[in-house]
């Protein structure tokens, strides 16, 4: 006998089929750019209470082996590569960012990448330091490919050949497990260090975020929809008070130094943003004895992270009428840091609540060098006129070739790749 069956309704992305989907990135509106697709994507996923992980790559229009796509189970698990990933920012944090200049008596002097972004005259040092951190990085690239099996053989003999001869390519990593991707490394070390760097190699973004839903246009303008959520005490930090002149000369910007105002803003069922930017301390706070999580603060002491923006867009995730899909530059230390087992991520909980993309370092960045980048990125990426996945890798190539300075390695995409400012002229 015929009977209606219950259906829950988990995430409702169109509203009751109400809005048409998206195209993802550029190209949504008519005449537009349309997003490129991506060259190569890897899929991450763990599996059971033992740490599994389930790799998988596929580049565009290849259908691969005959019999089934490339993948395999890895033979290290999901805890070891999370332990070997953090391990890798505390080594570009000790060797890089604190690595010091000493005297004759071994007292340090000077810490020339905390203090400086152009470090050309200290060739020699940088290419030294560098190639010690794409060494590094290979470890953990290599480390996470390794073992027996013909199905994994094939995966790193098809992974390591991709990422090393080919390019530069648009890589996305979908993946359960968050890792500096821009900061590992592939190839042999024989030519100059910031080569082997995937960052430095391809467009990267890291995905694995829960679907945002569809939300409806906003209406086309002239000029960008901005707002600087900041700590009043970093304005005068390097390059920040250009950042700013340059936000308040080219787009429509809103300032927000207080969580008073940022809570405000983000209960509005309508926050129409097209960049938002955080320039402020970041930092993990521990809530439980297994249990961290990623915290930013403005120039109050009010803690703001993923459970604090959850809930103050939760009424707003099914209504046709809300509004949220900014660009983010979270410009905040550990900011990129993607959520781990035990590491809840403010960026994620964006993305998923809609913005198109966040941009974050992944380790503690001086303050000098994030002020710069910055300035970089947003002079850039307010012309309207390339993705948010071509200006980080561009940025990376920028400060390795010129400055010779890796930090820009350690901004990473969490989605975003596709995400481009498009203005009516």
């Amino acid at each position: 006998m015929p009977r209606d069956l219950v259906v829950e309704i988990r995430q409702n992305p169109s509203a009751d089929y109400t809005l048409l989907p998206r195209q993802g990135g550029p190209g949504d509106r008519p005449g537009a750019r349309r997003a490129e697709p991506l060259d190569l994507k890897v899929s991450l996923r763990c599996h059971g209470v033992e740490g599994l992980v389930h790799m998988e790559a596929n580049r565009a229009g290849d259908r691969g082996p005959l019999t089934r796509g490339r993948h395999a189970f890895l033979d290290v698990r999901a805890p070891e590569l999370i332990r070997l990933a953090g391990r890798l920012r505390w080594v570009w944090k000790q060797q890089l960012v604190n690595y010091p200049v000493v005297d004759t008596d071994g007292m340090p002097l000077d810490y020339p990448f905390a203090s400086a972004v152009d470090l050309s005259r200290e060739t020699a040092l940088a290419r030294n330091r560098t190639a010690e951190l794409a060494a590094e990085g290979r470890h953990l690239f290599r480390r996470m490919l390794s073992g027996p099996g013909r199905d994994l053989a094939e995966l790193r003999e098809f992974l390591t050949r991709t990422l090393t001869e080919e390019g530069p390519l648009r890589v996305s990593f979908d993946s359960d497990l968050h890792l500096p991707w821009p900061m590992l490394a592939a190839g042999d070390g024989r030519d100059e260090p910031w080569q082997d760097f995937l960052g430095y190699r391809h467009q990267i973004e890291q995905t694995g975020a829960a679907y945002a839903r569809i939300q409806a246009e906003s209406p086309p303008r002239t000029r960008a929809v901005t707002s600087l959520n900041t700590d009043s005490t970093l304005e005068s930090v390097g390059r920040a008070p250009e950042v700013r002149k340059l936000l308040e000369e080219r787009t429509e910007l809103t300032v927000r130094t207080e969580s008073t105002r940022f809570r405000e803003a983000f209960e509005g069922a309508v926050l129409d943003e097209d960049l938002m930017y955080f320039w402020c301390h970041g930092q993990f706070v521990s809530t439980g004895a297994a249990y961290a999580q990623l915290t930013v603060r403005l120039s109050d002491p009010m803690h703001i992270d993923a459970e604090l923006v959850r809930r103050l867009r939760e009424d707003h995730q099914d209504v046709p009428e809300a509004l949220f899909r900014p660009f983010v530059l979270l410009n905040a230390c550990f900011a990129g840091q993607s959520a781990e087992a035990e590491l809840e991520h403010l960026g994620r909980a964006l993305v998923e609540l809609g913005a198109s993309g966040v941009l974050g370092p992944q380790i503690e960045i001086p303050q000098v060098f994030g002020a710069e980048y910055a300035f970089a990125f947003l002079d850039q990426y307010l012309a309207g006129q390339a993705t948010a996945g071509e200006i980080t890798w561009r940025l990376a190539r920028d400060f390795a070739d010129i400055h010779r300075n890796p930090l820009a390695l350690t901004y990473s995409l969490h989605c975003g790749i596709d995400s481009m400012l498009e203005l009516t002229p």
